[in-house]
């Protein structure tokens, strides 16, 4: 794939759309337009944070994702559980259930992603009180939406973000490794799939933005596999499924990652748009008093995607439920609850797996920079005619945009209604004036005589 190509799990249908500019209004990077009717995404800005998706009334946006007769394709599938799943159902229905309604479902085996965040959790715990030479506060990197956010509209903060997996990621490395050895197989012949609460993860997945090769072969939209789950709950027999302590089930909301890693300067914001309004103060340097801050693209974290199937105060109170029970049997102490789960061998090293994050450019008027920069200066100069609203009416999210998609031969200045109007209205003087400079003859037209002519 081309450098300039992305992958995107969130798809527009063409058919359905009726450009009401919803849309435009709520994308966080402005990557979308409405022109001749229908909304069009700009792919070099879209993060796949699904707000598009839940904002548009006519249902226009749809999310790619895998399906299980993909499972067919592998000789041994592998699914991995993240809380967000299990704060689907009251506490009530045990985990156990759950699991056995996967197995039914056609999973080979089952691993439980909130161990594999407690190993996340340990590596940035240590890399944030080992690190002292950098600028504050330190960014969560475990939300991909977030990451492309940083990439396409903060640049500046890349060099913030803490360099750590996505606990789903780890936990694919490590179980891809293990099985392949454990039943002779080689690792293309394993599928190691995700049930996923958001469109972000399975466009990470397809096209990586900090990973050197994702080790997920795919993702199961949460909504599907919970509806297929409630046929399913139970059976019988007992698996074998490794879990992580009640800090790592913490995870599936906002503030589990930052208290599992024992971080208490840290400032925890969920929501795209608040994550943007916090991201831009961190840019102009406003909270270097801070250690750390978690990002989560949805509201209240994972619980709050927008393929989740259970409204997000209840999931939210499905996993404190669930967190209280498992904490009646573990130790008091944070590190001793995780250790007494973290038995792995070997597992996976973020510096292994990991590649640099780097800038999207947004906004590149043109690839020669003298002919960018008469496009920058005209730029401007239509921004200063334009009132300054960004009243969405064009079909951009704000003037600056409808002024650069001017200059990029993308949109006309009367796409600006007030301008139009203005455009109409001088039209309307200037008719108005040419017909009072023409005289006008109140004199009949003399008849003509035709048998005179034939004479």
């Amino acid at each position: 794939m081309a450098p300039t190509e992305y992958f995107h799990s969130v798809k527009l249908q063409r058919d359905k759309c009726q450009g009401c500019v919803s849309c435009v209004k709520v994308c966080p990077t402005e990557a979308i337009r409405v022109r001749a009717g229908k909304a069009e995404i700009l792919s070099d800005r879209c993060v796949d944070c699904g707000s598009c998706a839940r904002k548009c009334p006519y249902h226009a946006y749809s999310v790619a994702m895998d399906t299980l007769e993909g499972l067919g394709n592998y000789s041994y599938n592998i699914v991995l559980p993240a809380p967000s799943l299990y704060a689907q159902f009251p506490v009530s229905v045990p985990v156990e259930d759950i699991w056995q309604g996967l197995h039914t479902l056609g999973f080979d085996e089952i691993f439980d992603v909130s161990l594999a965040s407690e190993y996340v959790a340990r590596e940035i715990e240590s890399y944030v009180k080992s690190d002292t030479g950098g600028r504050r506060p330190l960014i969560s990197s475990t939300c991909p939406a977030v990451l492309r956010l940083i990439q396409v509209k903060f640049p500046e903060l890349i060099k913030q973000l803490v360099p750590v997996l996505a606990p789903a990621e780890a936990a694919a490395i490590y179980v891809r490794r293990e099985a392949a050895a454990k039943h002779n197989l080689a690792p293309e012949q394993i599928g190691v799939w995700f049930i996923s609460p958001c469109p972000s993860k399975e466009s990470n997945i397809r096209q990586s933005v900090d990973m050197k090769q994702s080790q997920l072969t795919g993702s199961f939209s949460l909504a599907d596999i919970y509806g297929r789950l409630l046929k399913c709950l139970g059976g019988e027999g007992k698996l074998n499924v490794r879990t992580g302590s009640s800090y790592g089930m913490g995870w599936g909301a906002c503030g589990g990652e930052a208290a599992s890693a024992g971080l208490e300067n840290a400032l925890v914001v969920d929501g795209i748009d608040n994550v943007y309004e916090v991201l831009e103060q961190v840019s102009m340097n406003k909270m270097p008093q801070l250690d750390y801050i978690e990002c989560s693209a949805c509201q209240g974290g994972c619980i709050g995607g927008m393929l989740a199937a259970e409204n997000r105060f209840v999931a939210l109170s499905n996993l404190q439920q669930r967190i209280r029970k498992m904490r009646e049997h573990e130790p008091a102490d944070r590190l001793k609850a995780m250790a007494d789960h973290m038995q792995l061998q070997d597992f996976p090293k973020s510096a292994d797996y990991r590649k640099k994050v780097v800038p999207r450019p947004m906004m590149q008027l043109d690839d020669d920079i003298m002919e960018a920069m008469k496009k920058f200066e005209r730029m401007e100069e239509v921004l200063q005619d334009l009132p300054g609203l960004d009243c969405g009416a064009c079909g951009a999210p704000s003037c600056q945009c409808l002024a650069e998609d001017i200059v990029q031969g993308k949109a006309h200045i009367t796409d600006c209604i007030f301008k139009l109007r203005s455009s109409v209205h001088k039209l309307a003087q200037g008719m108005l004036e040419l017909a009072r400079q023409v005289p006008i003859s109140h004199e009949p037209e003399p008849v003509q005589n035709f048998e005179e002519d034939e004479e």
